[in-house]
């Protein structure tokens, strides 16, 4: 029983990568199409430009939004479409080896320091946000926090025994970590861009 529960939570962790990164994938797809239609007319009016704050265009013109010399979103594309394959590999019975995983912790750690990189830059420098930026970023905060933990109860990340009780409780209160992780982030964006909300009221 218990080697099929831990089959069972291996297909679940499976799922939830190729949940996380499909929503990822998404919305790296709809900026591309964006940045695609802002090349061809810069004046086009993108669907994300929705009020003075939630504008995204102002977002995809910034030199942030090129941070290795090309559009961020190909990031996007191509790292959530090698986390799918690595989803879909475990639904076929994939085992990969330690190395393997502590690649991809590798790219989660990037991915998450990058995507708050952004987060930064994206309300205290460019002063606008990007409705699906946040998707990437929130697919992002998950990946990284249930690829960590998955690492940890594998042993692929070797901490002393002593850590054994907090790797429980961060397991148990993988989501809260997330949740709590979200609501700092709205709670800076409320704060910071409050001059304006309250005008809404």
């Amino acid at each position: 029983m218990a080697k099929l529960a831990r089959l069972d939570n291996y297909k679940k962790f499976a799922a939830f990568l190729v949940i996380a990164s499909a929503i990822g994938l998404a919305a790296a797809f709809i900026l591309t199409i964006e940045k695609i239609q802002l090349l061809k007319n810069p004046v086009t009016q993108l669907s994300c430009n929705i009020n003075p704050i939630v504008a995204c265009g102002s977002v995809i013109q910034s030199k942030q939004a090129e941070a290795f010399g090309f559009a961020n979103p190909i990031i996007g594309l191509v790292s959530f479409g090698v986390i799918i394959t690595i989803g879909m590999g475990m639904f076929a019975g994939a085992k990969y080896k330690r190395w393997f995983w502590l690649g991809l912790e590798a790219g989660t750690v990037f991915g998450v320091l990058f995507s708050m990189w952004l987060f930064y830059q994206s309300v205290y420098v460019i002063q606008a946000l990007c409705p699906y930026c946040m998707v990437v970023w929130a697919a992002v905060i998950a990946l990284f926090v249930n690829v960590t933990i998955f690492n940890l109860n594998q042993k692929f990340i070797k901490l002393p025994a002593k850590y054994d009780k907090l790797i429980k409780f961060l397991t148990t209160y993988k989501w809260w970590v997330v949740l709590i992780w979200y609501l700092i982030i709205l709670g800076l964006i409320a704060n910071h861009f409050w001059y304006y909300w309250k005008t809404l009221f």
